[in-house]
């Protein structure tokens, strides 16, 4: 059996935590952040987990990080 290949797109944008969950920075934080306010601009530093709808897709992506 051939080896899997990982997506690098995904794999840049999505960490894998310990216990298998995926988890997602929000987008929109990289420019124009200017105009926004002080509470608007930390909420995208935060990491928040994946949807679940696409959790099966990510597994195909990252094949040897996922649980």
């Amino acid at each position: 059996m051939p080896k899997l290949k990982t997506h690098k797109g995904a794999a840049a944008r999505i960490h894998v935590t310990g216990t298998g969950k995926f988890m997602r920075t929000k987008g929109g934080k990289s420019h124009l952040r200017r105009n926004k306010s002080r509470s608007a601009k930390g909420l995208y530093d935060e990491t928040i987990p994946v949807s679940k709808s696409d959790v099966g897709r990510l597994k195909r992506l990252l094949p040897y990080s996922a649980k």
